[in-house]
């Protein structure tokens, strides 16, 4: 159900950086998995809550290129929670006809999670709907690197549309807006390239206790905000 309090200019892209799930668990005296446990549960309720007002796309970044350097049982865990509730957690996603993308570089995942996510693409594809973009082993800095690359290899003229077609997100419109919770105030590696002009809003709040009420919020102050691109 749309809320009342939102303004009537929804942002058609919003990524998210979902922070703070370890410090959520940490001060409750928990494991850090049981805070990305959490988080997920956050995600669906926020995922679902955005389409239903009438976004378009939703990025989220749940595991970067960075956090492998975490420790190993962390990071086996949140490799578990792929695996376990992948499928599971978006396939509802699935049946309302949403698209779910996967970004990043997914050779660093054992096959059998691998298989999960083609699967998952796969199931999802004709979705029209939305796009659920899911960055996964994910690096703003290795994407660039990587979009290089390929145009180089393409033999393609060097240029910012032709640079563009070799993104994850090449038939996509840049997000609008970029949501960082947890307290800190960074990009951390995300979305480098195609945040140029997103609006930026930064929250206290760790991930798991993000509420639809501040997304609201946050919807409303896009709404005031005048996106010049430059101009006047």
């Amino acid at each position: 159900m749309k809320s009342n309090k939102v303004s009537a200019k929804i942002p058609f892209h919003i990524a998210i950086i979902m922070d703070g799930n370890g410090r959520w668990a940490e001060k409750r005296s928990l494991l850090r998995k049981f805070g990305h446990r959490a988080g997920v549960r956050t995600l669906i309720k926020t995922v679902k809550y955005a389409f239903s007002l009438g976004v378009g796309i939703v990025t989220v970044y749940a595991f970067s290129t960075e956090n492998r350097l975490r420790p190993k049982d962390e990071v086996d865990s949140l490799i578990d929670l792929i695996r376990k509730n992948f499928a599971t957690t978006f396939g509802d996603l699935v049946k309302r006809g949403i698209r779910v993308r996967v970004l990043g570089e997914r050779s660093f995942f054992p096959p059998d999670v691998v298989e999960i996510m083609d699967k998952v693409e796969e199931e999802s594809k004709e979705g029209k709907t939305g796009i659920f973009n899911v960055a996964l082993n994910y690096g703003g800095r290795a994407e660039i690197v990587r979009a290089a690359e390929k145009l180089s290899q393409s033999g393609k003229e060097f240029n910012e549309e032709n640079f563009s077609r070799f993104l994850y997100t090449s038939d996509q419109p840049d997000p609008d807006i970029i949501i960082r919770t947890g307290g800190e105030k960074r990009l951390s590696n995300f979305l480098l390239y195609q945040s140029a002009y997103s609006e930026l809003f930064f929250s206290d709040t760790l991930w798991p206790d993000f509420s639809m009420k501040e997304l609201d919020s946050i919807i409303s102050q896009y709404g005031e905000r005048d996106r010049r691109y430059g101009k006047v």
